[in-house]
């Protein structure tokens, strides 16, 4: 995920600066990094961008690219920033604080599902600074389901359910669990806590894992993010005539949005803003390969000689969804081309483990 990080003083100009190089030297913690100030002081000039608009606006627009916040400043401004734009914590973008000093990193929103927390962990590494984590599970080393669901690409069906499993958690109740078969990792261990019930459970389980569109008595459902879009396109396509192409197809082969794993295209299109904006939008990994990877694509695929001319491989769609499922899926719908865009789907094989990893 992109970060972006806003100081108020030169001291916190300079730590974002620090924070900025460590990350880069760490890139498996944060994607692009990019600094802002509201500090005026002449030593902050080009360090980082200016921010000529008041700091809720700025916040506004940050958050709705899906961009994690830094605040190098006081929680109390963090909070009045970001209060307009918050939705739920299945939605909003990780959020944290650290003083100018460097001491402590807070994460303040989306530790979990958003990965807050986690990010908190790798910049307090990176920089020398003590997270101060304070979501119960974590702090008393409890199984987390949307941290579980998070590590395991399962979408979150009911929010509320949330709560009712972690509260069970907390008060030291057993949890039951019931996987659909097939679908649990080899040599993957639950927690102490959590007991395996057969599926489809003969009655109510707290947390159920699976495919099947069924209605479970549970207290929360996970479904597998299980398909994953093959696209190219033009040049410039815009954000909304990509996002009614994608709509469009999803809506016609019966999926969800909520069921899509990844974004996949052609090592060209990396920096394609349309599927870059599509992709942050939805917490969604945007995966590129080169042509040479994708021609190692196994299948029968719908080859065009003048693709092949163009970019270097006979097709980018179908075979970059087949790419993006790591030998383990398959088409389910092929390529469909319409005003410069192409699209195909394809369904990846899915498993969970319990262990952190």
């Amino acid at each position: 995920m992109n970060l972006s990080i806003i100081s108020f003083t030169g001291n916190g100009v300079e730590l974002s600066l620090r924070t900025a190089e460590a990350l880069e030297e760490n890139s498996e913690i944060a994607g692009t990094v990019s600094l802002y100030t509201k500090c005026k002081h002449p030593g902050a000039a080009g360090q980082a961008a200016y921010v000529d608009c008041g700091i809720a606006q700025w916040a506004g627009a940050q958050l709705r690219e899906q961009k994690a916040l830094l605040f190098i400043g006081a929680c109390g401004i963090a909070v009045r920033a970001v209060a307009p734009y918050l939705t739920d914590k299945l939605h909003d973008a990780p959020v944290l604080v650290m003083d100018e000093l460097g001491r402590h990193i807070i994460p303040l929103l989306s530790g979990h599902v958003g990965g807050a927390n986690a990010l908190a962990c790798g910049i307090g590494a990176a920089v020398g600074a003590e997270p101060v984590i304070t979501t119960a599970t974590d702090l008393n080393g409890r199984f987390a389901a949307d941290l579980f669901a998070k590590r395991n690409d399962l979408w979150i069906t009911d929010r509320a359910g949330i709560a009712r499993v972690s509260s069970k958690v907390l008060a030291g109740q057993k949890i039951t669990v019931s996987v659909e078969p097939g679908h649990e990792r080899q040599g993957s261990r639950m927690p102490e806590g959590l007991a395996g019930i057969p599926y489809p459970p003969a009655g109510y389980a707290d947390l159920v894992v699976s495919s099947e569109e069924r209605d479970f008595d549970a207290g929360l459902v996970l479904r597998p993010r299980e398909y994953i879009i093959g696209m190219g396109c033009r040049r410039g396509k815009s954000l909304e005539e990509l996002e009614a192409f994608i709509k469009e197809r999803i809506r016609e082969a019966g999926i969800l949005e909520e069921q899509l794993s990844a974004l996949a295209s052609i090592e060209q299109k990396k920096h394609e803003p349309g599927l870059l904006a599509w992709c942050q939008a939805r917490r969604v990994p945007f995966l590129t390969y080169t042509a040479r990877e994708l021609w190692e694509a196994e299948g029968t695929f719908l080859g065009s000689s003048f693709v092949a001319e163009t970019v270097g491989v006979d097709n980018v769609c179908e075979r970059a969804a087949i790419k993006a499922c790591k030998g383990a899926g398959s088409l389910v719908c092929g390529k469909y081309a319409k005003d410069g865009m192409t699209i195909a789907i394809a369904k990846r094989d899915w498993s969970v483990t319990f262990d952190e990893t």
